[in-house]
């Protein structure tokens, strides 16, 4: 008579340690740590940001140490720029640079501002009675000065580029205490005489920022 075998299922033998159920809840337990910490670190936060004293930002204190607008500090451009700007500008006194840097240099004043008083008046001396006159600033006649129609008149571009410097360390930041552009244009060309001082203000701060940052063009 035959003799039968019972034959068993195969059955592949069980990872060591680990049943095939807890797999997953390794990747549950560590996905909800990590959302643990991560709200833990955002609580962390907003509990600073909600317990720092109101502030009042003032927009000139959050600026770059480049804007800066107090005549009286050193150089932030050099003669070799000076240049470059005086040729963008096709001005007359091109070439010019080193005596414009030079007494800067002189009278403790940034050049770049005598620079932007240039511009914002004659276009580098390309336009007005600037032409005439070689006046950096086209500074009224007063008693003692050549002058013409009205402007004080020199014979040199160099003489023009002094006398504007003079007068700025003399007169507005040695005798009246203005050593800003703020404080300087609304005396040097005030609205009564049918300037815009805002205006003005911003030319010149625009002009300086751009020189400053190495760009030619304003």
């Amino acid at each position: 008579m035959p003799t039968y075998y019972e034959v068993r299922p195969y059955r592949a033998p069980s990872r060591i340690g680990k049943s095939r159920s807890e797999v997953p809840l390794i990747y549950i337990v560590s996905l909800i740590g990590f959302m643990a910490i991560s709200l833990a670190m955002l609580l962390a936060f907003s509990l600073f940001t909600w317990f720092q004293p109101n502030k009042t930002y003032d927009s000139h204190a959050l600026e770059s140490p480049s804007r800066h607008y107090n005549v009286l500090s050193k150089p932030t451009v050099d003669a070799e720029f000076i240049n470059r700007v005086l040729d963008h500008y096709q001005s007359p006194a091109s070439g010019k640079g080193q005596s414009l840097y030079d007494y800067g240099i002189k009278y403790g004043i940034d050049p770049a501002f005598a620079l932007a008083f240039f511009l914002h008046e004659s276009t580098c001396g390309t336009q007005g009675v600037a032409t005439t006159t070689h006046s950096l600033g086209n500074i009224r006649a007063t008693a003692g000065h050549p002058e013409y129609h009205g402007f004080r008149a020199y014979s040199s571009w160099e003489e023009g580029f002094e006398d504007w410097y003079r007068l700025i360390a003399e007169k507005y930041v040695a005798k009246w205490g203005l050593t800003t552009i703020d404080q300087i244009i609304p005396v040097y060309a005030p609205n009564a005489d049918h300037n815009n001082e805002a205006g003005y203000i911003r030319a010149i701060k625009l002009a300086v920022d751009h020189w400053r940052e190495g760009r030619v063009a304003v």
